[in-house]
């Protein structure tokens, strides 16, 4: 009796964790473009990417790559592409697996990310600034000794989010239980306490419409396959970032928020030290100085940018 008891409770909660699941797919079903520009489609290696332009096509060209979490997305550039497109051509990327873009069950890595960036900056744009936020900074960084890249801005940029824990992405591709895991991890509460602990300097700062288009963009199709790979630490580069950026050619400055815990400072100092480059440091900031402060951003970005042409010039 006890035995088809428990059998009943764990068949029950199976059935309700699938209604669940299917329940917030289908709240989360509408899911619109939110930058100003022009929507286009890259279709890279037999997945569907999604990008948007915005700006003067004669103008220089710059590419904006958001950073890796749960509900991350082009969107994380939103407070900036319409000042940016003042001065160039933006082009904001879904990166595969994330956004807007296709999201296929693949086993998402370090190379896959520096070779869409290589490929795309290529293919799509001419000589790009890039500017890349967080890991996918070491992504741009890989890719910048390939591809024809003018310029990279990186918003604190790391090779290393946690120890390799293969496990933790099998666990979460699984049907019902990976999905309801994965739909705890981003849950509203979660993404809002991720930019709280991890984002923004001033929780007050923090737009209710970022949190819900962060939880709308990992609640499409197949979406929790990428963070499953940056879960289980399968994103980290196999290089070292200090040693990479010193080695490169390609004119960089790094953006930091003063007040950063995840990537602090001193990781910055001792970066831009090692690999000779510049510091941006924005204060009252942390992770996303770009999206906290917009208009100091674009003006220090501005000036690092003016600042680099006038020194190629000499």
């Amino acid at each position: 009796m006890k035995a088809r008891t428990v059998l009943g409770a764990a068949v029950g909660t199976v059935g309700a964790a699938v209604l669940g699941n299917r329940f917030l797919k289908k709240r989360a079903s509408e899911f619109d473009n939110p930058l100003v520009g022009i929507e286009r489609t890259y279709r890279w290696r037999g997945i569907e990417t999604t990008y948007t332009v915005a700006g003067n096509p004669n103008d220089p060209d710059m590419l904006l790559l958001h950073g890796i979490h749960a509900g991350a997305s082009s969107h994380e550039f939103e407070p900036v592409v319409e000042r940016l497109a003042e001065d160039y051509h933006v082009y904001a990327v879904d990166l595969p697996g994330f956004g807007r873009s296709e999201r296929p069950p693949l086993v998402y890595s370090a190379t896959l990310y520096a070779e869409f960036i290589r490929d795309f900056a290529t293919d799509v744009t001419d000589e790009p600034v890039v500017v890349a936020s967080s890991l996918t900074g070491s992504f741009a960084v890989e890719a910048a000794d390939e591809a024809d890249i003018g310029e990279l801005l990186l918003i604190c940029p790391t090779d290393e989010t946690t120890d390799e824990r293969p496990w933790v992405r099998t666990l979460l591709r699984t049907p019902v239980v990976g999905t309801t895991l994965f739909n705890l991890l981003a849950s509203k509460p979660s993404l809002r306490y991720f930019y709280q602990r991890d984002g923004y300097y001033d929780a007050d700062r923090i737009d209710d419409a970022e949190v819900e288009y962060a939880w709308r963009s990992a609640h499409q199709p197949g979406a929790r396959y990428a963070p499953a790979s940056f879960s289980a630490g399968s994103l980290d580069p196999d290089f070292d970032l200090q040693t990479e950026l010193a080695a490169l050619e390609t004119p960089t400055t790094l953006v930091w928020g003063r007040d950063a815990e995840l990537v602090p400072l001193r990781d910055g100092r001792s970066l831009a030290e090692a690999a000779d480059v510049d510091l941006v440091v924005i204060d009252y900031a942390t992770q996303l100085p770009h999206a906290e402060h917009p208009d100091k951003f674009v003006e220090y970005l501005t000036a690092e940018l003016l600042h680099a042409d006038t020194n190629a010039d000499d």
